[in-house]
């Protein structure tokens, strides 16, 4: 189990550091101009350069990606329903991620920030929850299909042994 931590925080911090980079490759496109913006000019002027800035992000962008792929150990939690499982992982993600966000000056620090911040994060964290549970729902689908073929099988097998037995 803890490899498996390990593992996740690994390629989670990764997977942070790649999604917020090429974040900030698709809002540099959206503005006019033809600038790079590689973070939020309020995080720039907080950190009091633009390569402290970006680092500052790097970290948390890493932290943001590690915090969401060990997270995602509660789905295998098999003893858990589905509704204690998703409450759970969305009170963790969001209260962690939270900071991050403010600290990140990835959402205004005001009440209208704090708002628009949640209405996007429930959003997404429900769009990816019913992505993967119709990802889940087929899987399960498709194994129950080869479990039932199976079953037909093996009491083919046995027909067919009896019949020729019997003849």
């Amino acid at each position: 189990m803890k490899k498996e931590i390990i593992q996740r925080m690994v390629s989670g911090f990764l997977m942070g550091i790649l999604i917020a980079y090429l974040i900030t490759i698709i809002t540099s496109i959206m503005k006019p101009g033809g600038q790079y913006y590689p973070t939020v000019p309020t995080l720039i002027d907080q950190m009091g350069s633009e390569i402290n800035a970006v680092l500052f992000q790097l970290l948390f962008s890493g932290l943001y990606g590690a915090i969401w792929a060990v997270s995602s150990l509660i789905w295998k939690n098999e003893t858990w329903s589905i509704l204690k499982m998703t409450i759970v992982h969305f009170l963790i993600t969001s209260i962690i991620t939270l900071p991050i966000a403010y600290f990140t000056h990835w959402m205004g620090h005001n009440m209208v920030g704090l708002v628009r911040y949640f209405l996007i994060f429930i959003g997404i964290y429900a769009g990816v929850w019913l992505f993967q549970y119709i990802s889940w729902k087929n899987e399960v689908k498709q194994l129950n299909t080869k479990i039932q073929e199976g079953s037909r099988d093996r009491k083919s097998t046995r027909l067919n042994s009896s019949h020729v037995s019997q003849s």
